[in-house]
């Protein structure tokens, strides 16, 4: 008699009353004689699922009492959430970002769109404006301590779903994170959304929208000068005190300003023409990676939340170890700047959906669209929310103000054309160096599967440089950045074509070691340097920062279509 094996478990729980691959203790085991089936309760990692090959064994002959194989992340459960441990010393965390208790929810449904939110750029923003946006936080933090839209309160949610506070409803053996992963702008999105609506309600304006950072427009680069007011009720003392105004923001910043100041801002540009444009040809590289019940954390970030995200936070962040209140994920929220610099992150999720024109522009998973948050409104009632209502900003009620974005024309150029450093470096193949430790600039050679492509070839497959492998540990900032083909050797200058992008990650409280991934689109990269007939491409990796703390798996070139 052969047999193939199930996973899957039955869920009742009031934050999960549908069937999904939550519990792992469930086993099935279903018989090719026919209605023969046999259930035991053996404890089975629901992560190793085995099902049967093609055929018999399809998904069309299971038998009907198997559920749908979708393993969205589900809201988690609010009495279950606890101060913790660091997952890496084992030694009791000293902050709680555990929000109010409510074991009662309501699923939250959009209401009518009835006036228009306008969310201002904030170096535009009137008197008036800046005005009633100070009265709001200045009333945010006089509500009492245990109110759900108290200020503190508020940033404590952030905290709560990126510090590993949560256990994925389900596996209780992983916690949730919406960063570096596919949830970080719906996630993010209504984040905000709750929270303008809070303030909104505070100045009874039904119209008021958050203020965003223009920081990838040099008119906006410099820190808004509402935030920087000492006086104000925006002001936060943690921040690099060296990075007020009139400092342009460094899209790049790694800890350490800028070695050429003067290419600050040609560098931001050309940075935001790669995060926006040329590398986030397909879904998965400007989203993130797909995370679902049962993954593992940070399976890899986009290409804006590795980028100049992840640098503006650490750039204003506290000159320190630990970079609080913007510098560090469980205080980021303590910093009414968090929320003018994430409307701009909002605001290029939007710019990237118009880019697109009919392309799709969002996952159809139903491992995303799923995917279900809790949140408190302005009303102070828990309520629960999907990714898939995400997916329009005008659909929940606001827009941006218009503003140019001069990155779309900044395409960097070549250094050097048809280079032949990847023939004569002498540099040792991908396969003899991987696994290494990043304390050190390391090359290699990197084989290309296919060369000299036609135009429709790279037109229906993008040549991506996959890094895998990336282990870092959750705690400690760290960046390093990648260039191809690269002859100048100054790891400073980022305005040119060799510059393929880069890594970095902001710390968290909780520790924790991970594995993760980047992808770098080459299709552009390798028309600009005139190298699409080489058989290899010199890869450099460069550490920036922490790189005694990081170790890549390996590297190589895939083609995804």
């Amino acid at each position: 008699m052969a047999a193939f094996l199930v996973s899957w478990s039955i869920t009742t729980t009031p934050l999960a009353k549908q069937w999904h691959f939550a519990k792992r203790n469930a086993r099935l085991y279903v018989s090719c004689d026919k209605n023969q089936t046999e259930i035991s309760h053996e404890n089975f990692d629901r992560r190793n699922l085995l099902l049967g090959m093609g055929g018999l064994y399809s998904s069309s002959n299971l038998p009907s009492i198997l559920p749908a194989f979708a393993t969205p992340i589900e809201a988690p459960d609010f009495t279950k959430c606890s101060r913790g441990t660091n997952l890496n010393t084992g030694q009791p965390l000293d902050v709680n970002c555990c929000p109010p208790l409510s074991r009662e929810f309501i699923d939250y449904k959009l209401p009518p769109v009835k006036k228009m939110r306008f969310r201002p750029a904030a170096h535009l923003a009137t008197k008036e404006y800046i005005a009633k946006f100070e009265k709001a936080v200045e009333l945010m933090k006089a509500l009492p301590a245990d109110d759900p839209r108290n200020f503190m309160q508020q940033a404590n949610v952030h905290c709560a779903y990126c510090n590993l506070t949560y256990e994925q409803v389900g596996d209780k053996d992983l916690r949730i994170q919406i960063h570096n992963c596919w949830h970080f702008f719906p996630w993010h999105r209504w984040y905000l959304y709750f929270y303008e609506r809070i303030l909104g309600k505070l100045i009874d304006d039904p119209t008021f929208g958050l203020p965003f950072w223009n920081w990838d427009n040099p008119e906006g680069m410099v820190m808004p000068a509402m935030f920087a007011n000492s006086n104000s009720p925006l002001y936060d003392a943690r921040r690099n005190l060296n990075h007020l105004p009139p400092a342009i923001a460094d899209l790049a910043y790694s800890g350490k300003d800028a070695k050429h100041p003067s290419k600050i801002i040609p560098h931001n540009l050309t940075l935001m023409y790669r995060e926006m444009i040329r590398h986030a040809r397909h879904l998965e590289d400007f989203y993130g990676a797909k995370y679902s019940t049962g993954s593992q954390p940070n399976p890899g970030p986009g290409t804006v939340e590795r980028g100049s995200h992840t640098a503006m936070h650490s750039w204003v962040g506290e000159a320190t170890r630990t970079g609080e209140d913007m510098g560090n994920f469980y205080s980021a929220g303590r910093d009414t700047l968090f929320f003018g610099h994430h409307a701009n992150v909002d605001r290029l999720w939007t710019v990237w959906q118009d880019l697109r024109g009919s392309k799709a522009k969002h996952f159809t998973d139903t491992d995303w669209l799923d995917t279900t948050f809790l949140f408190y409104d302005e009303n102070a009632r828990l309520v629960r929310v999907k990714v898939g209502d995400t997916m329009d900003n005008i659909r929940l009620g606001y827009d941006f103000q218009k503003v140019d974005i001069p990155w779309q024309k900044n395409k960097p150029k070549a250094h050097v054309k048809k280079s032949k450093i990847a023939s004569t470096s002498g540099a040792p193949s991908a396969d003899r160096v991987f696994p290494v430790k990043l304390d050190k600039v390391v090359k290699i050679l990197v084989p290309r599967p296919k060369k000299s492509r036609s135009k429709k070839d790279k037109e229906n497959e993008e040549e991506l440089l996959a890094i895998e492998g990336i282990d870092v540990d959750t705690a400690t900032f760290v960046k390093f950045d990648v260039f191809i083909n690269d002859e100048d050797d100054d790891p400073y200058v980022l305005d040119k074509a060799e510059y393929a992008g880069c890594f970095s990650q902001l710390p968290h409280k909780n520790s924790s070691r991970v594995k993760t991934k980047i992808r770098l689109g080459l299709n552009e990269l390798l028309e600009d340097l005139d190298c699409e007939d080489d058989e290899y491409i010199l890869v450099t990796l460069v550490p920036i920062a922490g790189g005694e703390d990081i170790t890549i798996g390996g590297i190589k070139i895939i083609y995804v279509s």
